[in-house]
C-alpha cells in the first residue's frame, strides 16, 4: 500500500473510535487496522502491571487462531513490553526465534511459527492505572519502514484518546450512579423519618448508606449507636459497638459538647483513653441542633481524607434525617415532662387537695405514693446562663446512671433544679442509691463542677412529707451556697447547728461574730497569736484557771497574762454565765462560717 492510501485509510481508522461499541471492541478494530494497513499478521494491547510483573491481555486480533486458547498474561520478565514503557520508545525484534533477550518470546514464536515482533508504548493506562502497550507479529522477517512508524503512532494516539474517553464516560457514569444513589437515600431517610421509626432503625439505615464508620449519638433518648468499628485491629465491631454505649460514652459526649462550643483543640480528630491508653481517629462531627439546643451529633470516621461533593451531600441527609428523629423525641420527652412536671410540683408544694385524685395522677407516670420514696434534689442554678445545658447533662447522666445501678426514678426539672423521686427503702435499694448518687456527683461535678449542689433529702412516708422534705433539701441547698460548699450533702454533713444557722440570715451570723471574736480572730492572724484558742480552751474546761493552763501546756500566769490581754484589746468578758454562753456561741459560729 502506498504511503497516499495509508495516511487516506486513517478516516477508516478514526471511524473505528467512535462506533460507541466497548473499548475492548474498538481497541481490538485498531490492532486489525493496524495489522491490515501495515501488513502486520496478529496483535494485542497489553495492561503492564508491573507491581505484579505481569502484562494483562486487553484486546487481541489474531485471525488464524479463531475459537484458541491463548495465554491472557505474560511475565514481565521475559516481555519487551516493559522495555518499551521504561524507555517510551517502541522495541523491534526482527526474528524472535532466535531472541536470547526476550525468551518468553522466542518459546512462543517458536510454538505458533512467527518472526518479527514490534512492540510500541501508549500514552494511556487502564482502569486500574498500568500503562498499555501495543504489540505487532508477523509470520514473515518484516523490516520497519518510517511511514509504517509514523502511520503505527497515529493509531496509537487514536487508541489513547479512545481510551481516555472510556475513562471519563466511566467517572461519569459512576458520579451519575452516585447521584442517583444519593437521591435514593434521601428519599429513604425521608420516608423513614416520616413512618415514625425509631432512631436505632434509622441509625442502622444510614449505616448501610454511608460507606464510612460513624457513631450517632442521640442526647434525647441518653444513647449512642455504633456501626462497624474504625480500626478493626483495634476493636471488632462487637466490641466497638458494647464500648461506644457503655465505657467510652462519656468521653464521646464530652467531645460532642465541646465541638458545639469550640472547645477542641483538634476537631479533626476523636481521642480515645482506653484504660490509659490513647487511641486517636479522624472524625467529622455534625451536630444536630434544635432551638440553640444541641440534641445529638452524626460523627463519621472517614476512611479517605477527602470527602467528595456527593459525600458530603449524603451526609448532609443523613444528619437532617436523625434531627428530625431526634427533634420528636425531644418533643414527646418534653410533652410527658410537662405532665410528670404538675404533677410532681403539687406534691412537693403541697398543693393537692384530694388525696384518692393526686395518687392516681402519680401512677399514671409511674410514681406509687403507696411505696417510700426518697427525695434528692440536683441544684445547678449558680449560673442561669448555662441551666438549660446543665439540666440536660443530669438528665442524661440520671438515665446512664440510674440504668447502670438498676434503679428506677421518677423526677421534674424547673428553675435550675432537678428533683429525682427513688421508690423503696429497703437496705439493698439506700445501698444502691448511695453508690448512684456518688456516682452522679463525679460525673456532674466533672461537667458543672462547683455549680453542682446534691442535697440528698429524707424518705416521704405519706403525702404531707413531701412538701417538709422539700423545704428540708432547699434549706441544706441555701446553707450549701452560702458557705461555699458543692457535691452530694445531707443533713448528717452539717449537725443541729448548722441547720439552725441556715435557718437564719448568715449576714446576721457573721455580723455577731465580727461584734464578738471577729477583732480577736483578725489579730490572730495577723500576728500569729492565739487569743481564740486560748479563749476557746478555757470556756472549754468550764472556765477553771489551773485545767486550762494545763490542757494548754501553758504556767497558769501566762494564762491569766492572756485573759487580761483579751479583755483590755478585744473587750472580751466571759465574768458572767450569759457572757461566757455569748463567747462560746461566737466561736462555734466562727468555726462553723470558717469550715462549711
Amino acid at each position: 500500500m502506498d504511503e497516499i492510501s495509508k495516511i487516506l485509510s486513517l478516516r477508516e481508522v478514526f471511524s473505528q473510535t467512535n462506533t460507541g461499541e466497548s473499548l475492548e471492541t474498538i481497541l481490538g478494530n485498531l490492532i486489525a487496522a493496524a495489522c491490515k494497513y501495515t501488513d502486520w499478521k496478529m496483535g494485542s494491547i497489553m495492561a503492564v502491571d508491573a507491581a505484579q510483573g505481569y502484562g494483562h491481555v486487553i484486546a487481541r486480533h489474531d485471525p488464524s487462531v479463531i475459537g484458541a486458547q491463548l495465554p491472557g498474561r505474560w511475565k514481565l520478565s521475559t516481555s519487551p513490553s516493559l522495555v518499551a514503557l521504561k524507555r517510551n520508545e517502541p522495541v523491534y525484534i526482527r526474528d524472535a526465534r532466535e531472541s536470547t533477550q526476550f525468551p518468553g518470546y522466542r518459546e512462543d514464536a517458536l510454538q505458533r511459527e512467527y518472526t518479527t515482533v514490534m512492540v510500541m508504548p501508549m500514552n494511556c493506562t487502564d482502569a486500574n492505572g498500568n500503562p498499555m502497550a501495543l504489540s505487532l507479529i508477523s509470520r514473515t522477517i518484516k523490516e520497519l519502514a518510517n511511514i509504517d512508524e509514523v502511520f503505527l503512532g497515529t493509531i496509537i494516539h487514536l487508541g489513547s484518546i479512545a481510551v481516555e474517553r472510556e475513562h471519563r464516560l466511566a467517572i461519569q457514569t459512576l458520579a451519575a450512579d452516585r447521584l442517583k444513589q444519593v437521591f435514593t437515600a434521601h428519599t429513604l431517610l425521608l420516608e423513614h423519618v416520616l413512618s415514625d421509626g425509631s432512631a436505632v432503625s434509622l441509625s442502622d439505615l444510614v449505616r448501610e448508606i454511608l460507606s464510612d464508620p460513624l457513631v450517632v449519638v442521640d442526647l434525647t433518648d441518653n444513647q449512642l449507636i455504633a456501626g462497624r468499628s474504625p480500626d478493626r485491629d483495634f476493636k471488632t465491631d462487637e466490641a466497638w459497638q458494647a464500648a461506644v454505649s457503655g465505657v467510652y460514652s462519656q468521653q464521646i459526649m464530652k467531645v460532642v459538647h465541646d465541638s458545639v462550643a469550640g472547645r477542641l483543640t483538634d476537631p479533626d480528630h476523636l481521642t480515645i483513653d482506653d484504660g490509659g491508653e490513647h487511641h486517636r481517629f479522624p472524625v467529622r462531627i455534625q451536630p444536630m441542633i434544635v432551638e440553640k439546643q444541641i440534641l445529638g451529633a452524626v460523627i463519621v470516621f472517614p476512611k479517605t481524607s477527602e470527602f467528595s461533593d456527593l459525600d458530603n451531600l449524603l451526609l448532609e441527609s443523613a444528619r437532617l434525617a436523625l434531627s428530625v428523629q431526634v427533634m420528636r423525641n425531644h418533643i414527646r420527652f418534653a410533652s410527658a415532662s410537662h405532665v410528670s412536671t404538675e404533677i410532681l410540683l403539687d406534691l412537693v408544694e403541697g398543693r393537692w387537695q384530694n388525696e384518692t385524685e393526686i395518687r392516681q395522677r402519680a401512677l399514671s407516670i409511674g410514681m406509687d405514693l403507696r411505696e417510700p420514696q426518697q427525695m434528692v434534689v440536683l441544684d445547678y442554678a449558680r449560673n442561669p446562663a448555662t441551666m438549660r445545658s446543665a439540666a440536660a447533662d443530669v438528665q442524661r447522666s440520671l438515665a446512664r446512671v440510674s440504668k447502670r445501678y438498676r434503679t428506677s426514678y421518677t423526677s421534674l426539672t424547673k428553675d435550675g433544679r432537678t428533683i429525682c423521686f427513688f421508690s423503696g427503702d429497703t437496705g439493698e435499694q439506700r445501698n444502691q442509691r448511695s453508690k448512684l448518687i456518688h456516682q452522679l456527683a463525679t460525673e456532674l461535678g466533672r461537667v458543672l463542677g462547683d455549680t453542682l449542689i446534691i442535697a440528698i433529702g429524707g424518705i416521704c412516708l405519706n403525702l404531707e412529707s413531701y412538701a417538709v422534705v422539700s423545704e428540708e433539701c432547699d434549706r441544706m441547698i441555701r446553707i450549701g451556697r452560702s458557705f461555699g460548699l458543692s457535691g452530694a450533702l445531707s443533713v448528717q454533713d452539717f449537725g443541729p447547728l448548722t441547720m439552725l444557722v441556715g435557718a437564719l440570715d448568715s449576714s446576721e451570723v457573721r455580723a455577731y461574730v465580727e461584734e464578738s471574736i471577729g477583732g480577736m480572730a483578725r489579730h490572730d492572724q495577723e500576728h500569729k497569736t492565739g487569743y481564740a484558742d486560748t479563749l476557746a480552751a478555757y470556756l472549754r474546761e468550764g472556765c477553771r484557771a489551773q485545767a486550762s493552763a494545763n490542757a494548754m501546756g501553758l504556767h497558769v500566769s501566762t494564762l491569766r497574762y492572756r485573759l487580761d490581754r483579751m479583755r483590755d484589746l478585744f473587750g472580751v468578758n466571759v465574768d458572767t454565765p450569759e457572757k461566757r454562753f455569748a463567747a462560746e456561741l461566737a466561736i462555734q459560729l466562727h468555726k462553723l462560717t470558717k469550715s462549711v
